[in-house]
């Protein structure tokens, strides 16, 4: 197995493939981004092995976010390779008209919810579309959880772990005597991935992200193969570590909400991120989202609308622990 690094402007940093070709067959984990440029630094990277892309004869997707299944439909119409992505997914990535407009009816319908200025929104749908062409779509073969598949001589088992994407899935395999994962999106090495906005087709996004997190807390790879930047060698570490960072986040909401009093969505967010620009118009508030939604169906906050509010007593909750926290500190 040899991972490809390919370009993104986006913040996550670089993307990553991942090549089987020491066998009888070619496959991929993730193809990175439909741009030219990526295409150009794929197609360079299998020459340097003496392949092409029309020798690819399967393909496994972690989830449909263009910049891991972009290239997936133009390396299928050249080669026949199968591509595989989890069934939540599939139909996003096939191109699927009806799924997409379900997706912007749903994200539209949260944005109102949420709050979010008009001005802001039509940023954002700029930014979205930007650039937007037309893309080659793939048949997909759809998986689910648990199944397993044997790549020259490996068995990749499928590990749903729903969140960032409704079908997020990594897969997890024995590689020269140490347990591993491709993480996809779901472990990275520097940034925590956004819940809530990145796929608001996703319900209790938060819940069910930690649940993923806690698995892999409790499977204990020894290394992470995640869908951007380096190899993360403490899997289980990271995985706790960010864990630990939504809950403070949480105690950081409930912060916001003891300070403004009942709000929105959007305030809460503006509260914990500040001004937003760009994409991250869709992830201030979906993370904000993703928490309050969180904290309601815990008891502590309390949706009235559009509006959320502290559950009652909560506040002197919160004033007995800073409290608390300032006697340990002094």
């Amino acid at each position: 197995m040899e991972r490809i690094s390919l370009s993104n402007s986006a913040f996550e940093g670089d993307n990553n493939a991942y090549l089987f070709a020491n066998g009888s067959e070619t496959v991929l984990i993730d193809t990175g981004d439909w741009m030219p440029t990526t295409r150009e630094q794929l197609e360079a990277a299998f020459a340097d092995r003496g392949l092409e892309l029309a020798d690819v004869d399967r393909i496994f997707l972690t989830h449909w976010h263009h910049d891991h299944c972009g290239l997936a439909g133009e390396i299928q119409a050249e080669s026949g390779a199968e591509v595989y992505a989890h069934a939540a997914d599939a139909a996003l990535i096939e191109g699927d008209e009806d799924a997409w407009d379900a997706m912007y009816d749903r994200q539209k319908r949260y944005f109102e919810e949420w709050g979010m200025p008009e001005a802001k929104q039509e940023v954002l749908l700029d930014r979205m579309t930007d650039g937007e062409t037309t893309v080659e779509t793939p048949t997909v073969t759809r998986f689910e959880d648990g199944e397993t598949f044997s790549v020259d001589g490996t068995d990749l088992e499928v590990v749903h772990t729903p969140g960032h994407a409704a079908g997020l899935s990594m897969f997890e395999a024995e590689i020269d005597g140490r347990r591993v994962v491709f993480s996809g999106d779901t472990l990275l090495p520097v940034y925590t991935p956004n819940v809530g906005g990145a796929d608001v087709r996703v319900d209790r996004p938060l819940e069910k992200y930690l649940r993923a997190l806690q698995g892999m807390v409790d499977a204990d790879y020894d290394r992470a193969w995640p869908g951007h930047r380096d190899p993360i060698d403490d899997p289980t570490g990271r995985a706790q570590y960010i864990i630990d960072h939504h809950e403070e986040r949480s105690w950081r909401v409930l912060d916001a909400l003891d300070r403004t009093g009942p709000c929105d969505t959007w305030t809460v967010s503006a509260e914990l991120f500040g001004e937003l620009d760009s994409i991250h118009i869709l992830h201030g508030p979906g993370e904000s989202y993703a928490h309050l939604e969180h904290l309601e169906r815990e008891g502590t906050v309390v949706r009235e609308g559009r509006e959320y509010r502290l559950a009652d007593g909560v506040s002197d909750e919160l004033a007995a622990l800073e409290a608390e926290r300032w006697s340990l500190e002094y």
